[in-house]
């Protein structure tokens, strides 16, 4: 008798555990579908990324807009990091454009750390000419990919 208890306990325990496992991962999706749709209103209703002028890394005044509602969104949303991305467009040495994706980066850094956002959740990389947004060399390919892109991670 006592072996039946001990044999239906163990199959009680093998079973929870299974629905446990399962319950996890439902939890885990929903928190997935939740990162997603956030991640979809940042890029799309925020907007994720500024353009410079040739050779510069000084904010626009149509890029002050973007990176103020930038820094109010991470505020309202102050799980999320950013990786602020810094290109350029293919004139220049890849040396003089990652420096300069560089400081395109910390420039759009140094704005929203301005607006309050803190320091340790903002990362910079540059690309410099190495990830066009658009292939081509026309002026309008260029302006489009003179950009800083805010990444949430």
């Amino acid at each position: 008798m006592l072996k039946k208890i001990v044999v239906a306990l163990f199959a009680i325990a093998v079973l929870s555990g299974c629905t446990s496992a399962t319950n996890g991962k439902h939890s885990h999706d929903h928190h997935n579908k939740n990162n997603n749709k956030h991640i979809v209103e940042f890029e799309k209703v925020i907007g994720d990324r500024v353009f410079f002028a040739l050779n510069s890394s000084t904010i626009s005044p149509l890029a002050h807009a973007t990176l103020a509602r930038q820094a109010e969104w991470l505020k309202e949303h102050n799980m999320y990091s950013v990786t602020i991305e810094g290109h350029c467009d293919e004139r220049g040495t890849r040396e003089y454009n990652i420096a300069l994706g560089e400081k395109r980066a910390e420039s759009v850094k140094n704005f929203l750390v301005k607006q309050g956002i803190d320091n340790s959740r903002i990362d910079t990389i540059s690309y410099g000419k190495e990830r066009p947004a658009v292939i081509g060399d026309t002026e309008e390919a260029f302006s489009k990919n003179r950009r800083g892109v805010t990444a949430i991670k």
